[in-house]
């Protein structure tokens, strides 16, 4: 069933409103299609230090994919623990063992999972991190690189940053794909910093995962905070240029008057939005990412074919060489 805004786009499955309480689903099966992944964005509004309440709104939200035929669900940034955290990091931090993630491993089954947290590491630092959760164990961490810390941010006082970008093969297995989905990690503020995208798809990312938790701010233009506007462009440019999937998931609600502007999208490898951009409530959208559509972008357009990673390594090293003579 196709609903909403989402009814022009031909790879949308389903999106549908939430009421106050909790994000609704279309119900009843996907149909399923050979090399595709069906991808649930879970626009959820997490509470702020409840890590209770939120690790079970995920399993609520990741049984209502696995019966609806999802095969990856995508939380926002910090979707266990809420954002502006401050002097609760360390109270509600987890560990990759924990038990925390472990019920999601335990509950997804053949359903992926990203999910946000606070990842707190054996020498007691803490990250701001994306885990994927894959057959019942952590498949891969991503820790956020670029931590704001201007304005309203301060993740750098309490976070520690990551120090890596990393594609990864998507199992995927309720898809079964004739091959591996390549999936890399970008946190919220990671996009707006172009070598993250660049990195990621060098090494041959089919589809960036962006979870984030961006509140509304700047100049209201229309309808849209500025905000909302500067992240249309960026999902569009990136996908367009390097000719891959961009799933973007925001959450909502408010956290100490702030508001977060939701806005979750699927753009396509040719950089056109597989729907309209969620509003601001509570909802979860699946679509279908395509492969066929991936070789047919990457046919039209062959930026990937035709980049020049040795006149990069070349030009990197050359400013370096210059820098050690400063």
């Amino acid at each position: 069933m196709i609903s909403g805004p989402a009814a022009s786009a031909p790879d949308a499955v389903a999106a549908a409103p939430a009421p106050s309480d909790a994000p609704q689903a279309a119900r009843g099966a996907v149909e399923q299609a050979p090399d595709s992944v069906v991808v649930v964005l879970a626009q959820i509004a997490p509470r702020l230090g409840d890590l209770p309440a939120n690790l079970e709104r995920h399993l609520t939200v990741v049984a209502e994919a696995r019966r609806g035929g999802g095969h990856l669900v995508v939380f926002p940034e910090l979707s266990l623990t809420g954002y502006f955290l401050k002097d609760l990091v360390p109270e509600v931090a987890v560990r990759l063992d924990g038990p925390e993630l472990g019920a999601i491993a335990q509950a997804c089954g053949d359903v992926d999972v990203l999910a946000g947290c606070v990842l707190e590491s054996e020498e007691a630092r803490f990250f701001n991190a994306a885990v994927y959760i894959s057959g019942g164990r952590v498949h891969h961490v991503h820790r956020k690189v670029y931590l704001p810390t201007y304005g309203l941010f301060d993740e750098l006082r309490y976070i520690a940053p990551g120090d890596r970008f990393r594609v990864f093969d998507a199992p995927l297995r309720a898809a079964a794909p004739r091959r591996p989905w390549r999936a890399g990690v970008m946190v919220c503020e990671d996009m707006w910093h172009p070598t993250s995208a660049g990195l990621l798809a060098r090494e041959g990312v089919d589809a960036f995962l962006v979870p984030s938790a961006s509140p509304g701010r700047g100049i209201i233009q229309g309808a849209a905070p500025g905000t909302a506007l500067s992240y249309d462009h960026m999902t569009r440019t990136y996908a367009q240029l390097f000719t891959s999937y961009l799933v973007y998931c925001n959450r909502v609600g408010y956290e100490d008057g702030v508001s977060f502007w939701g806005g979750s999208r699927v753009v396509g490898p040719d950089g056109a939005p597989l729907h309209e951009p969620a509003g601001d409530d509570e909802v979860l959208i699946w679509h279908r990412l395509d492969l066929g559509a991936l070789r047919r972008a990457r046919l039209a357009y062959p930026l990937l074919r035709d980049e020049r990673h040795d006149l990069v390594d070349d030009e990197s090293d050359r400013l370096r060489r210059r820098r050690a003579l400063d």
